[in-house]
């Protein structure tokens, strides 16, 4: 299992739905920066968001077990073989990932316990 580099691209706000659906004063996600990085494997990065993490990670756990090697989505998606762009599920503010196939080997770093 290799990692993958997980880049945030952007935070964004929806103006019109969020005049209509959200809270006072709601803005981009107070989580996520543009520009931060973070690497994973079969776990989720220390302090990204837990959300995020479940809107992503189907596609992070492919790129780390090989799916980097083609193209997703029979090319029809991303041209760059080895990368994933994928948003958080938050419809007023998604966050926009940048995911990437590396060469760097994942570590467990724990010992799974037989029962």
């Amino acid at each position: 299992m290799k990692k993958v580099k997980i880049t945030v691209l952007k935070t964004t706000l929806d103006k019109e739905l969020a005049a209509e659906y959200g809270a006072e004063d709601l803005g981009p996600c107070p989580m996520m920066k543009a520009g931060q990085v973070f690497y994973a494997d079969y776990a989720k990065p220390e302090g990204f968001c837990d959300e995020a993490w479940k809107a992503i990670y189907q596609y992070v756990f492919a790129l780390a077990h090989g799916a980097g090697g083609g193209v997703f989505y029979y090319g029809d998606w991303i041209r760059k073989p080895g990368v994933a762009i994928c948003s958080c599920n938050d419809g007023l503010r998604p966050v926009i990932f940048k995911l990437e196939a590396t060469d760097e080997e994942s570590k467990i770093n724990y010992t799974p316990v037989q029962r």
